[in-house]
Protein backbone atom coordinates (compact mmCIF):
# COMPACT_ATOMS: atom_id res chain seq x y z
CA UNK A 1 0.00 0.00 0.00
CA UNK A 2 2.82 2.27 0.98
CA UNK A 3 4.36 1.68 -2.42
CA UNK A 4 1.40 2.69 -4.47
CA UNK A 5 0.66 5.61 -2.84
CA UNK A 6 4.29 7.01 -2.97
CA UNK A 7 4.26 6.17 -6.83
CA UNK A 8 0.75 7.82 -6.95
CA UNK A 9 2.60 10.74 -5.91
CA UNK A 10 5.69 10.73 -7.29
CA UNK A 11 3.67 10.78 -10.56
CA UNK A 12 1.18 13.46 -9.51
CA UNK A 13 4.62 15.78 -8.88
CA UNK A 14 5.77 14.84 -12.42
CA UNK A 15 2.85 15.36 -13.93
CA UNK A 16 2.51 19.15 -12.53
CA UNK A 17 6.62 19.81 -13.34
CA UNK A 18 5.48 19.02 -17.06
CA UNK A 19 2.71 20.75 -16.98
CA UNK A 20 4.26 23.92 -14.99
CA UNK A 21 7.01 23.88 -17.67
CA UNK A 22 4.80 23.74 -20.90
CA UNK A 23 3.10 26.52 -18.94
CA UNK A 24 6.53 28.36 -18.31
CA UNK A 25 7.17 27.50 -22.24
CA UNK A 26 4.12 28.65 -23.47
CA UNK A 27 4.27 31.79 -21.57
CA UNK A 28 7.80 32.83 -22.84
CA UNK A 29 7.69 31.96 -26.39
CA UNK A 30 4.27 33.56 -27.16
CA UNK A 31 4.32 36.77 -24.11
CA UNK A 32 8.12 36.99 -24.33
CA UNK A 33 7.73 40.89 -24.23
CA UNK A 34 4.96 41.15 -22.23
CA UNK A 35 6.64 39.07 -19.72
CA UNK A 36 9.52 41.06 -19.13
CA UNK A 37 8.63 44.15 -19.27
CA UNK A 38 6.30 43.13 -16.61
CA UNK A 39 8.81 41.38 -14.58
CA UNK A 40 10.99 44.73 -14.75
CA UNK A 41 7.91 46.59 -13.94
CA UNK A 42 7.23 44.72 -10.75
CA UNK A 43 11.26 45.32 -9.88
CA UNK A 44 10.54 49.03 -10.32
CA UNK A 45 7.31 49.19 -8.12
CA UNK A 46 9.07 47.02 -5.68
CA UNK A 47 12.26 49.57 -5.74
CA UNK A 48 10.06 52.66 -5.77
CA UNK A 49 8.03 51.32 -2.82
CA UNK A 50 11.30 50.87 -0.92
CA UNK A 51 12.87 54.08 -1.93
CA UNK A 52 9.77 56.14 -1.00
CA UNK A 53 9.57 54.72 2.37
CA UNK A 54 13.21 55.51 3.36
CA UNK A 55 12.47 59.21 1.55
CA UNK A 56 9.51 59.80 2.91
CA UNK A 57 10.04 58.45 6.95
CA UNK A 58 8.65 61.08 9.12
CA UNK A 59 11.34 62.03 11.96
CA UNK A 60 10.14 60.49 15.42
CA UNK A 61 11.00 62.28 18.32
CA UNK A 62 11.67 60.37 21.14
CA UNK A 63 10.97 62.03 24.27
CA UNK A 64 12.99 61.26 27.41
CA UNK A 65 11.60 59.39 30.17
CA UNK A 66 14.08 61.89 32.73
CA UNK A 67 12.81 65.09 30.70
CA UNK A 68 10.47 67.24 33.52
CA UNK A 69 9.24 70.66 32.21
CA UNK A 70 10.23 73.18 34.15
CA UNK A 71 6.97 75.33 35.07
CA UNK A 72 8.72 77.74 37.22
CA UNK A 73 11.09 78.76 34.14
CA UNK A 74 8.01 78.89 31.60
CA UNK A 75 6.31 81.49 34.04
CA UNK A 76 9.54 83.20 35.10
CA UNK A 77 10.06 83.84 31.14
CA UNK A 78 6.09 84.44 30.93
CA UNK A 79 6.24 82.32 27.93
CA UNK A 80 2.80 81.28 26.82
CA UNK A 81 1.63 77.95 26.09
CA UNK A 82 1.04 78.66 22.60
CA UNK A 83 4.37 79.59 22.82
CA UNK A 84 5.63 76.93 24.15
CA UNK A 85 3.99 74.72 21.66
CA UNK A 86 5.63 76.62 18.54
CA UNK A 87 9.17 76.02 20.51
CA UNK A 88 8.46 72.32 20.75
CA UNK A 89 7.65 72.43 16.86
CA UNK A 90 10.46 74.61 15.88
CA UNK A 91 12.72 72.02 18.05
CA UNK A 92 11.81 69.07 16.31
CA UNK A 93 13.08 71.10 13.32
CA UNK A 94 9.87 72.23 11.30
CA UNK A 95 9.31 75.40 9.13
CA UNK A 96 7.44 77.99 10.08
CA UNK A 97 4.56 77.28 7.60
CA UNK A 98 4.71 73.84 9.01
CA UNK A 99 4.02 74.98 12.51
CA UNK A 100 1.49 77.03 11.26
CA UNK A 101 -0.18 73.90 9.44
CA UNK A 102 0.13 71.55 12.23
CA UNK A 103 -1.52 74.46 14.73
CA UNK A 104 -4.25 75.90 12.39
CA UNK A 105 -2.39 79.41 13.10
CA UNK A 106 -1.19 81.85 9.88
CA UNK A 107 2.22 82.07 9.02
CA UNK A 108 2.44 85.49 10.55
CA UNK A 109 0.89 84.37 14.02
CA UNK A 110 3.79 81.76 14.14
CA UNK A 111 6.46 84.53 13.03
CA UNK A 112 4.99 86.60 15.94
CA UNK A 113 4.98 84.07 18.64
CA UNK A 114 8.91 83.56 17.22
CA UNK A 115 9.32 87.01 17.70
CA UNK A 116 8.50 86.35 21.41
CA UNK A 117 10.00 84.03 21.99
CA UNK A 118 12.97 84.94 20.61
CA UNK A 119 12.69 88.37 22.94
CA UNK A 120 12.17 86.05 25.84
CA UNK A 121 14.89 83.78 25.96
CA UNK A 122 17.15 86.48 25.15
CA UNK A 123 18.54 85.05 21.79
CA UNK A 124 18.66 85.92 18.05
CA UNK A 125 18.42 82.92 15.83
CA UNK A 126 16.14 79.67 15.78
CA UNK A 127 19.03 77.85 16.94
CA UNK A 128 20.04 79.36 19.83
CA UNK A 129 16.68 79.88 21.30
CA UNK A 130 15.90 75.74 21.26
CA UNK A 131 19.55 75.43 22.93
CA UNK A 132 18.49 78.01 25.21
CA UNK A 133 14.99 75.75 25.30
CA UNK A 134 17.20 72.88 26.22
CA UNK A 135 19.38 74.44 28.71
CA UNK A 136 15.92 76.11 30.93
CA UNK A 137 14.39 72.54 30.76
CA UNK A 138 11.43 73.95 28.71
CA UNK A 139 11.45 71.25 25.52
CA UNK A 140 13.72 67.51 25.91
Amino acid sequence: MLRIIAIYGISLAALVAVLNYIEYRFLVRDMSQEFYVGVIALVFTGFGIWAGSRLLRRNVVVVRPDFVLDQEALGRLGISKREHEVLELMAQGLSNQEIADKLFVSVNTVKTHLANLFIKLDVSRRTQAVQKGKELRLIP
